[in-house]
């Protein structure tokens, strides 16, 4: 699990008006995505702030890409399995950003490549300061031999938190100057995983989890990058640590009243199985039923090691999930 920090020490403020002083550049990996581009946006809207961006994307030619580039970033080319073109991208960097997404091609070997790349390359780049994107290793709490949940890919129990949470070593082992980052669930994902409410043979909307009355660290995207970027602003003294974040800690029939609040209409609570979940077959059900399992099992560690007063100190701005569907019900697609 995470380990607890303590709260963040108030900033000094930096004038970057003042001839002679450089602004540091921060290299951000998946800028177009959720939470590189939360990262990038912070970034740019802070314009007397201490940093430049990067953003390190795939394909520079994208809409999204001509976007952030139109908003005032540097935009490069890079592939996370292509090590010389992230060095590349690193160069002359103070600050790196990493993430990998596991959804894109379901294979956590992968994330643990594209991980050990970016590390190689942030090294042989000389990069002052990597935050990494993390998960625990649920294997850690679960292990393989433990039938409580199925282990899945013959070695995993959760594969995208195990491949992150394995690859921690990676930096460590590399010695690369890092900030470890344990997420939390998007709230995002009511827009755009398809776990937002759906209409049952009622005719009435629910949201379904495997997560009984227990509680889920979760968070908006978009904190997730600001978070990151106080990261960056606190410096060298977070190198090291490791800061596991949530905007909330809340149980399904908690999100659902809010749901129903900021919809208005009725939302309910449809509490499933972990079985029941895998069974409904869509990619990834069976890691996703083991991913809420495992919270729900380890519900207090799982909490603990995100600390919702702690990532507040680091992200003053911090979103509550009321004031997030505030701002985004409209794009909640109702099934």
């Amino acid at each position: 699990m995470a380990t607890r920090r303590t709260p963040a020490k108030k900033k000094k403020a930096v004038d970057n008006k003042k001839p002679g002083i450089a602004k540091k550049i921060i290299a951000v990996v998946g800028a177009t995505g959720a939470q590189g581009g939360g990262l990038v946006r912070a970034i740019l809207n802070d314009k007397n702030g201490p940093f430049t961006v990067r953003a390190i994307t795939r394909n520079a030619e994208s809409d999204k890409a001509k976007a952030l580039a139109d908003a005032g970033a540097e935009v490069v080319a890079a592939d996370l399995d292509d090590v010389k073109s992230l060095k590349k991208a690193f160069e002359g960097a103070h600050g790196a950003f990493c993430v990998t997404n596991f959804w894109e091609h379901f294979k956590p070997e992968k994330e643990i490549s594209q991980a050990r790349n970016m590390a190689e390359a942030a090294k042989d780049a000389g990069v002052k300061h990597v935050i990494w994107s993390t998960l625990e290793d649920t294997r850690k709490s679960i292990p393989l031999s433990d039938d409580r949940m199925p282990t899945l890919m013959g070695k995993y129990k959760v594969p995208h938190f195990d491949g992150k949470g394995e690859a921690d070593a990676v930096f460590t082992k590399l010695g690369v100057p890092t900030t470890f980052l344990v997420t939390s669930f998007y709230w995002e994902n009511f827009i755009h995983f398809g776990m937002g409410p759906k209409k049952g043979a009622d005719g009435k909307l629910a949201i379904t989890l495997p997560m009984g009355t227990k509680k889920l660290p979760s968070i908006a995207a978009e904190d997730i990058g600001k978070t990151a970027y106080a990261i960056f602003e606190e410096g060298a003294e977070m190198i090291g640590k490791t800061v596991g974040i949530a905007g909330g800690h809340l149980t399904g029939e908690q999100m659902a009243k809010s749901l129903s609040k900021a919809l208005g209409q009725q939302v309910t609570y449809n509490a499933v199985t972990p079985g029941t979940y895998r069974a409904f077959g869509f990619p990834g059900a069976d890691d996703l039923a083991n991913m809420f399992q495992f919270n729900s099992e380890f519900e207090q560690d799982c909490c603990d090691a995100r600390n919702i007063s702690e990532t507040k100190s680091l992200n003053p701005e911090l979103q509550t999930f009321d004031r997030w569907l505030g701002e985004n019900k409209s794009r909640i697609p109702l099934g």
